[in-house]
C-alpha cells in the first residue's frame, strides 16, 4: 500500500512538473518584454483661427437712402377717385370649427383630457 501511496506521488509530482513547464513557456517578442514599441498618443489638430472682427458701418440721418430704397416713380394722386375701400374682416369660423382647433392645440400641448376640456371651452369663446 505504501508503494502504490510512492507511485501515485510520483505520477502526481512528474504531472505538475510537465504542466508547470508549459505555463512558463510564454512567447515573448525579440528583445524580451520591455522592448515593446510605444504607441504615441494622437495630437489634437491646431484651433482655427479666429474670426476676423470688422467694424460694422454706422448709418448716418442725413445721407440719402441707397438707390435700391429710393422710389424711381413718382406716385399719382387723383382727387377724383375715393380712396381704396377698407378690408373688412374674415367672417368668424363656426363654434364648432373653434372647437375643434382649440382641443387639436390642447392636444399638441401635451394637455391630459380634462385640461384639453377647460382650454376648448375658453379658446372657442374668445
Amino acid at each position: 500500500m505504501l508503494v502504490m501511496h510512492k507511485t501515485a506521488f510520483a505520477m502526481a509530482l512528474a504531472l505538475f512538473a510537465v504542466l508547470a513547464g508549459s505555463a512558463r513557456a510564454q512567447i515573448y517578442p525579440p528583445g524580451g518584454i520591455n522592448n515593446q514599441p510605444v504607441i504615441p498618443f494622437p495630437t489634437a489638430p491646431p484651433a482655427p483661427p479666429p474670426p476676423p472682427i470688422v467694424v460694422p458701418k454706422v448709418p448716418q440721418m442725413n445721407s440719402p437712402p441707397p438707390f435700391a430704397l429710393q422710389n424711381t416713380t413718382p406716385g399719382r394722386v387723383t382727387q377724383d377717385t375715393p380712396p381704396e375701400p377698407v378690408l373688412r374682416r374674415e367672417r368668424r369660423r363656426s363654434f364648432s370649427d373653434r372647437v375643434a382647433r382649440c382641443l387639436d392645440d390642447g392636444a399638441a400641448w401635451g394637455m391630459n383630457p380634462n385640461q384639453r376640456a377647460a382650454y376648448s371651452r375658453q379658446c372657442a369663446n374668445q
